[in-house]
């Protein structure tokens, strides 16, 4: 019998042992909760004074520089006493997030507890280094939604996928109960301003006062629900000195030239001098959080009691003369299409953002909004579509030339992508969080986010639509045919694009082929 002959049977054995792989029935899971009476913490000393006048108000500050991202995270664990509280849909493996799994090894050395929570779908070829941070007496991590199978995943998407396909998508990063950071931004570097070939155009909010303990009690109730398993009832045992070996690599790559010219870029912001210093500028006002109950992803997608959309709906529904929206996985559905019509025909100015097919990095996401994307515009909403090459929002003025010699003006990155994904009305309110405008957001996913009654931080919104979007996107408009052109704004003037710029012939065939397919529920 040939080799050829012997392939497939060979794939069917792969198959059928992964399909019998299963996660424990009832795994050791000790409950634990966030930190209690912080305020004697350094971090708690030192916002004192500006919580002391706001007594019943959140104060917050918008990231929306990559590197800033990093450096607060980064600062934020270097100064934390009591606990750090961490939840992610993906950690990537390289230099920012060696950096800062590193600095949280280093808390955990000096007491600090340290609670990891990952979504299971990202961490292909990380177990080792779960386990090695899981096995450090002051750090625990736990996997969302996990796959029983480490090494053939492929098997689970066969044979459970109506478990695996539901994912926790949320991103908090929270210390000492005090300080909170809520957004789009997932840990790696095409997402904080690092050496990517891609960069992410994301935001966060970083935030004090009463949203924190909110934000706490949330982590908490997913950290101690049923979908939460410690890393090491799922995984495999930890190996004689793979701990050092982690360390080993860390230690190589921290002292990279790279990883080098990256710290010393964020250190060099005055973003870490103004948190040293609680001259932080803050926005105040009446916050709320907005979260999906983590037993979402155990029900129906219909049942929509346990949902984040809903709320999001609630806030944002009826506006008196503006509704702003970011997307970068933008498919509305007939529902949301026919509610954006009916506010702009009703005078409301709603204007959408979302990725170009040249910038997206989910065709089959782009292919579902076309479905809506024509009858958006003739019902007189206003859609943007980011440019692949759009320079992603700087850093201020006193930082932009030092940081340009450190490490360049983008992070060497070539290209951008929208991954930012918020809602404002009235310049007066603005939610930023993890939801994306898509099916999967409101019916598979589980999302997170914060709601602020904030004209300052809802009015830089609009600032962006008025002022650095038009010079980032292409404008979409229809002639008199209906046809969509894609407008560009140039110094020299407006240029009409007929066909979808940037993208090659190949990705708009295939788009075409998405667009036929009936995937909508899953994008």
């Amino acid at each position: 019998m040939t080799w050829n002959a012997l392939r497939l049977p060979a794939a069917a054995w792969a198959f059928a042992l992964a399909g019998c792989a299963q996660l424990p029935a009832h795994p050791h899971r000790t409950p634990s909760y966030a930190a209690a009476d912080t305020g004697g913490t350094a971090i708690g000393r030192m916002l004192e004074p500006l919580t002391a006048g706001h007594p019943q108000e959140s104060g917050a500050h918008l990231l929306l520089n990559g590197l800033e991202a990093f450096a607060a995270r980064l600062r934020l664990i270097e100064v934390a006493e009591r606990s750090v509280d961490l939840q992610y849909y993906i950690w990537r493996d390289d230099t920012s997030g060696t950096l800062l799994a590193r600095a949280l090894w280093d808390a955990a050395e000096r007491g600090v507890h340290v609670r990891i929570l990952l979504d299971d779908a990202n961490t292909a070829g990380l177990d080792t280094g779960i386990l090695a941070m899981d096995a450090h007496p002051n750090i625990e991590v736990r996997l969302f939604n996990p796959f029983p199978n480490r090494t053939l995943r492929v098997g689970d998407f066969l044979t459970d996928f109506g478990r695996v396909q539901r994912r926790m998508h949320n991103k908090s990063f929270t210390v000492d109960n005090r300080v909170t950071l809520v957004g789009g931004r997932n840990v790696g570097d095409e997402y904080l301003g690092g050496q990517s070939a891609v960069a992410f155009m994301d935001m966060d909010l970083m935030t004090i006062g009463p949203i924190v303990q909110e934000v706490s009690a949330d982590f908490d109730e997913y950290w101690n629900s049923a979908s939460a398993y410690p890393a090491a009832s799922v995984l495999r045992p930890l190996g004689e000195g793979e701990v050092a070996e982690l360390r080993g690599k860390w230690d190589r790559r921290s002292a990279g030239p790279d990883a080098q010219h990256y710290l010393a870029a964020a250190r060099s912001l005055s973003l870490v001098e103004q948190m040293r210093a609680a001259t932080l500028p803050l926005a105040w006002g009446a916050a709320w959080l907005l979260s999906d109950d983590p037993a979402k992803i155990l029900h129906s997608p219909e049942r929509s009691d346990l949902t984040l959309g809903r709320q999001l709906m609630a806030a944002f529904n009826r506006p008196n003369t503006e509704l702003l929206l970011v997307s970068p996985y933008f498919v509305p559905g007939t529902a949301g299409t026919d509610m954006l019509v009916g506010l702009a025909q009703r005078g409301i100015r709603v204007s959408v953002l979302t990725n170009s097919l040249a910038a997206t990095d989910e065709p089959a996401v782009y292919a579902g909004y076309l479905h809506y994307r024509d009858a958006l515009l003739r019902g007189g909403v206003r859609v943007y579509e980011l440019k692949p090459a759009a320079r992603p929002p700087g850093l201020p003025d006193e930082d932009e030339q030092r940081v340009r010699g450190l490490f360049g003006s983008k992070g060497g990155n070539s290209g951008a992508a929208l991954h930012a994904k918020t809602l404002a009305v009235d310049r007066s309110r603005i939610f930023v969080g993890s939801y994306n405008l898509d099916p999967r957001s409101a019916r598979l996913n589980t999302e997170l986010g914060i709601l602020l009654d904030s004209p300052v931080i809802a009015s830089r919104l609009a600032t962006l639509f008025d002022t650095d979007i038009p010079a980032n996107a292409y404008e979409l408009r229809l002639d008199d045919a209906g046809k969509v052109l894609w407008i560009e704004h140039t110094p020299e003037g407006e240029v009409a694009h007929a066909t979808t710029p940037g993208a090659s012939a190949w990705k708009s065939f295939w788009i075409g082929v998405l667009s036929g397919l009936p995937i909508e529920e899953l994008l």
